[in-house]
């Protein structure tokens, strides 16, 4: 299946913060991001969440994401929020509620090809029990 996606990201960088640093913790979650720095904003595109999505595996948290995702989705896509100071650490923390004082990390996904749905399937797949189930075999 072919999978056609942009993903934007955008970052707050504060007076108090260098924007280096913030790239880092950003390029931490997104390694395959490119970045333009706007004023008091780093800008990234990527065409792939594989990395996040291993992350998201590693971290065992496939069952948020898929809940932040569908939270968040309408026909064009999906977005999220992470925390800046997870980020950092390469630990993917899901913003909610109020804003993190140095901002959170927002990220909106456009998928073009093939749907939503099947995207966050493919980024967060359904989970039994913690462990990923492929949903075309609960259909047997």
């Amino acid at each position: 299946m072919i999978y056609s996606i942009d993903v934007r990201i955008e970052a707050p960088v504060n007076d108090t913060e260098v924007t280096d640093r913030v790239a880092d913790a950003v390029g931490n979650v997104f390694p395959k991001a490119e970045f333009d720095h706007e004023p008091g904003l780093l800008v990234g595109e990527t065409h792939t969440l594989d990395p996040f999505s291993d992350l998201l595996y590693e971290q065992e948290i496939l069952d948020t994401a898929r809940r932040e995702f569908h939270k968040h989705a309408d026909d064009e896509g999906f977005s999220f929020a992470l925390k800046k100071q997870a980020a950092f650490q390469g630990v993917i923390n899901f913003a909610v509620g109020n804003p993190d004082e140095l901002g959170d990390i927002e990220v909106s996904v456009t998928v073009r090809e093939p749907d939503v749905a099947s995207m966050i399937d493919r980024v967060a797949p359904p989970t039994e029990d913690g462990t990923p189930v492929d949903p075309a075999s609960k259909a047997e």
